[in-house]
């Protein structure tokens, strides 16, 4: 029998729908949270960026196992894949931003910080300026997006979204380049050669498939001496170190998350030793596969 799946939407609570190519969408925090009780429980976007953008108030987070607190105005960006859910009180008030993956591509340059932050996340406050900025922003997309005709199918939820519509995705481009106004590019600077991006869409894609460095130097059009290089100068590891601490993290989320056992684990990301896998992930996190699997009791203090 297979583990049981990680929760996944393309909106949290939508899935009788599938969310189209350039899908976008926005809404306030109390839109969603208050008809959960303010509290989002643990899921994950398959092909989406979040971007939640806290005004006033509290909003306690889970990312991947990870608990931290944001106090408005602050910042979370989730990026695509990562296992995340939120607690809100009544006095939270903001917006959360949903972009699918393609948005990414709106980078103008292999260096740009949007493309880094968007990759690989990030948090943090925001300065009283910029958060103005981005409120205004965001209350032009909300507006926008209310006027969209329903991207849903026929007797599906009624969740709105646009999709490769320009002006909204510039305006969710100002958006998101308002939260870098002031931060240090280089604390979310990452993959600075647009070859890693593929490079990283080629490893979610094949991640259970366990297929060779030659494979994915392939893909990007080069050899694995300059992926290597590329990799280290960037990301500061080889390729297959990055490609182990990928499993690992997947296999961390399934445990974390689904309550599967080691050897499902092991069998749904391509190990078909379990003994091995278990040896890997010790490796990888110091920790034994049965140490991280899901504790009911700590994952429900989550929501």
């Amino acid at each position: 029998m297979p583990p049981p799946a990680i929760p996944t939407f393309a909106l949290y609570g939508e899935d009788a729908w599938a969310s189209p190519a350039g899908f976008g969408h926005i809404e306030t925090i109390a839109a969603r949270s208050a008809l959960h009780d303010w509290a989002i429980a643990p899921h994950r976007h398959d092909r989406a960026v979040q971007i939640l953008l806290v005004r006033e108030g509290p909003a306690e987070v889970t990312l991947d196992g990870a608990l931290f607190a944001l106090e408005g105005p602050a910042f979370l960006v989730v990026p695509t894949g990562a296992v995340h859910g939120f607690r809100f009180t009544a006095q939270s008030a903001g917006h959360v931003l949903t972009l699918g993956q393609a948005f990414i591509g709106r980078a103008r340059a292999p260096h740009d910080a949007l493309a880094a932050l968007l990759t690989r996340g990030g948090h943090g406050p925001v300065a009283p300026g910029a958060a103005a900025r981005a409120t205004r922003l965001a209350d032009e997309m909300i507006a926008l997006d209310s006027a969209e005709p329903d991207l849903c199918e026929p007797g599906a939820s009624q969740a709105r979204g646009v999709a490769n519509d320009p002006l909204f995705d510039a305006l969710a481009e100002a958006l998101v380049r308002a939260l870098l106004t002031g931060r240090d590019a280089l604390a979310v600077a990452t993959a600075g050669d647009r070859r890693l991006a593929v490079f990283r869409h080629m490893v979610e894609t094949h991640l259970a498939e366990h297929r060779p460095l030659e494979f994915y130097a392939r893909s990007i059009g080069t050899t694995v001496r300059t992926l290597t290089r590329l990799t280290a100068a960037h990301l500061g590891h080889s390729p297959q170190a990055l490609i182990n601490r990928r499993l690992a993290l997947e296999a961390q989320r399934l445990l974390r998350y689904t309550g599967a056992s080691a050897s499902s684990v092991a069998a749904e990301l391509g190990f078909s030793d379990p003994s091995y896998f278990s040896r890997f992930y010790l490796r990888m996190t110091g920790r034994r596969p049965q140490d991280d699997r899901k504790d009911e009791d700590r994952n429900s203090a989550t929501g």
